[in-house]
């Protein structure tokens, strides 16, 4: 946990020196867009090394391990044909079954795909770094690796939705769709949530939402056709996180704070300037996006929770946390306001924190203890046992 806690400490520290909105000279680096560099660098070198050199460190690292020597062995594997080929060519590089390499492989994409969009999208980098960080999404990156490649890449794609480029949202999802089909759900979702909508279209949502109260076997069906491996298994009991719902409520609060603040800065004082203030920042495309985003994922948190793809699903809507909390911090005009808020917001991050890694050994997360292949030899997988 100390090794954890470091990366942490040391890679905020190192983005705190990034601004991802420099001045910029022709012909000539500047001083800022050096140290952008440098510090972008070592986190990425910081982060991709403690990923690259871990051994069974992970909830299902040893259920990868048996997947990749199964795709070795031309045996049927229930993964994307994205995830075989790449491990068919490495293994065939390698000469041998190199599962440290696959792995690899994985984190450089992830964490360079995650780096990347929040340097391209976040109003305030630094903060949206040390939201990744804490909020647990570089650890998660540990487990389900196909999954969370495919979230960076869900997230990488925001910037292609927001400059209405679907060309290239439909081309990078479909290509990311080859290591993880659960990526596929974004193009409807992300496009809904781009929409203008009205009173009336909210409401028609609400109602179609009704259905998955009455409708949960149908619904389950269409589950098990995309993942044939659920059937008859626990992972059709469903679930839910009563800390998603949460925090989706809380974001969503803090975005009709942040829209009264804005109305009360304007001077207005009459009774409906709040629906005119909050339509006037539904108008702004990344408020709007992001908004429904968050509530889409509060709705499928609450009506959904009999789906057991709903954490994976929800986590494609969330994500936008780490770049939508940054952009209301920054609209927030009052100083003493956005200061409280801000701090606020780390106080919140840190205890997130602090609670996931008293977790993080327990099983679903196994991040804990920390073992590299320097040191430690990698346990029996399923077919060396048989």
């Amino acid at each position: 946990m100390i090794l954890y806690i470091t990366v942490a400490a040391v890679t905020v520290l190192l983005a705190g020196l990034v601004n991802n909105q420099p001045a910029t000279q022709p012909y000539r680096i500047t001083r800022q867009q050096m140290c952008n560099r440098v510090c972008l660098l070592s986190v990425f070198l910081i982060l991709f090394a403690l990923s690259a050199c871990r051994l069974n460190v992970g909830n299902d690292y040893a259920k990868y391990v048996e997947f990749m020597h199964l795709i070795n062995c031309d045996s049927y594997v229930p993964t994307e044909i994205g995830f075989n080929l790449l491990v068919k060519l490495l293994y065939g590089l390698s000469g041998y079954e190199n599962y440290l390499l696959v792995f690899a492989v994985y984190a450089f994409a992830t964490v360079l795909l995650f780096l990347l969009a929040m340097y391209d999208l976040s109003d305030d980098f630094p903060f949206s770094f040390f939201l990744f960080m804490m909020l647990g999404y570089y650890f998660q990156t540990f487990s389900t690796v196909r999954y969370y490649l495919a979230l960076a890449i869900a997230l990488y794609s925001m910037k292609f939705v927001l400059r209405r480029q679907w060309g290239r949202f439909i081309a990078l999802i479909l290509l990311g769709s080859a290591f993880h089909k659960s990526l596929l759900v974004v193009i409807p979702l992300y496009l809904l949530a781009t929409r203008s909508w009205k009173k009336w279209q909210l409401a028609l949502a609400a109602l179609f939402c009704s259905t998955f109260l009455f409708c949960q076997d149908w619904y389950l069906k269409a589950v098990v056709l995309l993942y044939p491996t659920y059937e008859d298994t626990e992972y059709l009991e469903g679930g839910t996180s009563y800390i998603n719902i949460l925090r989706c409520a809380a974001v969503l609060v803090f975005a009709g704070v942040v829209l009264w603040l804005q109305k009360r800065q304007d001077g207005e004082k009459c009774d409906t300037c709040v629906a005119n203030e909050t339509e006037k920042g539904l108008q702004d495309d990344r408020f709007r996006f992001y908004f429904y985003l968050n509530l889409g994922a509060l709705v499928l948190y609450v009506f959904c929770s009999f789906l057991p793809i709903i954490s994976r699903i929800g986590y494609y809507l969330t994500v936008s946390h780490i770049l939508f909390l940054p952009m209301l911090l920054q609209q927030i005009a009052p100083v003493k306001w956005r200061r409280l808020f801000r701090v606020g917001t780390i106080l919140a991050a840190v205890l997130y924190f602090a609670v996931y890694m008293s977790r993080a050994g327990n099983d679903g997360v196994l991040i804990l203890p920390y073992q590299t292949f320097f040191f430690h030899d990698m346990v029996n997988i399923l077919s060396d046992v048989n």
